[in-house]
């Protein structure tokens, strides 16, 4: 098995103490490549985000990797949804540098609360919202896998996806910037994805994100029961030029369908 494989094979078992893998911006793990190029007022009125909430920054990308800026929505402390911009890969607050951030862009939804590098996030009740336009997945066509076919995956209404995430804050003893990240949590496929990979991002559908950020009661196992592939017919999935493979490409005909 490929090193790079197998380093992803420990990133989702070992979350919490696994190098970086030389190379890893051209991996394609679960959930490791997602895009954004909704415009924000759009995204705003979506996401119901607070009227007085300043609009984040960023640019429309099609082709987004682990350690870059990703759209979540968390609750502030005075209870206002709000848009926030936080790195990719949670770097918890314990961590002595930021090396942690390449291997914990995903956190396994069966296990993550007792993962050293998740379950503060979780006790603290660091929940979010990671707002995206859809993610890739790959297909091998021949037993080796060698051969792969990109697949763009987005949701049927072509509404943002919306998928289950947990942050956390993390202070640079160097240079004392304090850095939010965050993790996708992932789940088994439903069978839409199942025909391309075994693991999924938690996708919440809009009745349970005020229970997931918090503004409405919910008991741990009401939460964790969330942690779920979404309905099938509630994805739509198809072929992609493999100029999606690298990531310097950003474009909108990445998405465009064969």
């Amino acid at each position: 098995m490929p090193a790079l494989v197998l380093h992803l094979a420990a990133i989702e078992a070992h979350g919490d103490s696994v190098a970086p893998a030389p190379g890893w911006h051209y991996i394609r793990p679960m959930c490791g490549r997602v895009r954004l190029s909704s415009d924000y007022s759009e995204i705003k009125i979506r996401l119901k985000f607070a009227a007085d909430a300043p609009a984040p920054n960023f640019a429309p990308d099609w082709n987004k990797p682990p350690t870059e800026p990703m759209l979540v929505a968390i609750r502030s402390v005075d209870g206002k949804r709000i848009p926030k911009m936080m790195k990719w890969g949670l770097i918890p607050h314990w961590a002595k540098d930021d090396k942690l951030q390449y291997s914990t862009f995903n956190a396994r939804s069966e296990d993550f609360t007792t993962k050293p590098a998740f379950r503060d996030a979780w006790k603290w009740g660091q929940r979010c919202l990671v707002v995206t336009d859809g993610f890739y997945e790959w297909k091998k066509l021949d037993a080796k896998g060698k051969d792969k076919q990109p697949y763009a995956i987005a949701m049927a209404d072509d509404g943002q996806m919306v998928m289950a995430g947990v942050w956390a804050k993390w202070k640079d003893s160097k240079s004392g910037d304090q850095i939010e990240s965050c993790t996708i949590l992932t789940c088994g496929p439903n069978k839409v994805i199942g025909e391309l990979h075994n693991r999924m991002p938690v996708i919440l559908s809009e009745p349970d994100w005020p229970r997931w950020l918090g503004e409405e009661p919910a008991a741990e196992e009401e939460l964790l029961a969330m942690l779920k592939p979404c309905p099938d017919e509630s994805l739509k999935i198809w072929p992609v030029s493999k100029m999606v493979g690298n990531v310097r490409n950003k474009g909108p005909q990445l998405a465009m369908p064969l």
